[in-house]
């Protein structure tokens, strides 16, 4: 995945991944809730809508995904990406000690409606996605139901009823479902005896009490003028991948919503601002916190210029081979995440850098996350963002 063109589009994907960030995690969109979610997976379901799009509506979804300029070559470079993603990135490393990293993604279409070869080789052979014939004339209920179960079983119990009662109806068409579910550990754990309840302060100006983990080792942290930017790594698998957890700490108490605008409008705001170098730590907190989000992405994506899939004007043509594939659009896209974040890990590394801070006259660097602040995780060769969130009251549970 180290070749230029995978680079380019892992860029655009990026890119793509924190304009999505920035408009759902603002105070319109989530004025009150913790958020986590997958851009990722949603890029890699919408990319796969593309192969089965044609005309004006092809090109939107690709000028919106970043897949390049040509249609044709764009089109084949989402594929790819989609492709070396589902083998690499999302690959499970659980068995050889690394995160555990459970994907789905899935085409459920009409009974009615037979999917294209053309299209169903890509879904099945690039995006590695389970394609279900379903009757939602008669059984939309039951249909929800169906796909609900289907991720619940693939994430272990973890994400329940991606569809709600009455998200899709007999006039429904075509679902497009994904789900991704991820847990790494530390490299270097947080020793839960010092995890110790500290004032966390809401954007209203009200504070909690929450659980802060804490550290006297070296951190990767890099500050910038009205923020601050804590890199923590998983534990590596056996393989070259290495995930990491960034938390983007605004300066300000009520900082939050600017810093994600500003990762959403600066092409290049998460690589540009990786610590690559630790630190020593002064005053070091991190709060526990468990996120369970799901949401309907529809509305957001429209604003985002994606009007065509889901308007009477969409093209889905090359999606089924039908007449009333002419007249197809999507009517839903649901996604739900998971994350958790506590204190697990693993002892392995823990000891190897004992000893250098005391050859080192660097001034202590402070990291006290005690009030809202973005978060990422990211797979740092490939540079590819699997989740996006926020955290505005850790003690907000699924």
């Amino acid at each position: 995945m180290a070749t230029a063109d995978n680079r380019l589009s892992i860029s655009r994907q990026t890119l793509f991944a924190c304009r999505l960030a920035a408009a759902l995690c603002s105070p319109s969109n989530a004025p009150a809730s913790n958020v986590a979610f997958s851009p990722l997976s949603l890029h890699v379901a919408l990319s796969l809508l593309a192969a089965g799009a044609g005309g004006a509506t092809r090109d939107q979804l690709l000028a919106a995904l970043g897949g390049g300029d040509e249609p044709s070559s764009a089109a084949e470079s989402l594929h790819a990406l989609a492709e070396q993603v589902a083998m690499v990135v999302l690959a499970d490393g659980s068995a050889a000690g690394g995160p555990r990293v459970v994907f789905a993604d899935a085409v459920f279409v009409d009974a009615s409606l037979m999917l294209k070869p053309a299209f169903e080789k890509i879904a099945v052979g690039n995006y590695k996605a389970e394609t279900r014939s379903v009757d939602f004339r008669t059984k939309a209920a039951q249909v929800a139901g169906e796909v609900s179960s289907w991720v619940e079983k693939i994430t272990s119990g973890l994400i329940k009823e991606l569809l709600p009662p009455g998200s899709v109806d007999q006039s429904t068409r075509l679902v497009l479902g994904n789900a991704l579910y991820f847990k790494g550990a530390w490299t270097e754990k947080f020793d839960a005896s010092k995890t110790r309840d500290s004032k966390f302060h809401l954007l209203d100006g009200s504070s909690v009490q929450a659980p802060f983990m804490s550290s006297r080792e070296e951190q990767y942290i890099k500050s910038y003028s009205n923020f601050k930017v804590l890199r923590l790594p998983y534990q590596h698998g056996g393989d070259k991948r290495e995930f990491s957890m960034y938390i983007l700490l605004p300066e300000a108490r009520d900082g939050l919503w600017s810093l994600a605008e500003k990762l959403g409008s600066e092409h290049g705001f998460v690589e540009k601002h990786i610590p690559t170098s630790k630190v020593p730590v002064g005053q070091f907190k991190v709060p526990k916190f468990k996120i369970s989000f799901g949401f309907e992405a529809s509305e957001l994506l429209k604003g985002l210029g994606l009007q065509l899939p889901f308007s009477a004007e969409a093209d889905l043509s090359e999606l089924v081979d039908s007449p009333e594939g002419q007249s197809l659009s999507v009517s839903s896209i649901f996604h739900k995440s998971f994350v958790e974040v506590n204190e697990e890990g693993t002892e392995a590394a823990a000891a190897s850098g004992v000893g250098i801070m005391l050859c080192s006259f660097r001034m202590p660097t402070d990291f006290i996350a005690d009030h809202p602040f973005l978060f990422l995780i990211r797979e740092d060769t490939t540079g590819v963002v699997l989740f996006v969130g926020h955290v505005l009251n850790p003690l907000l549970g699924p």
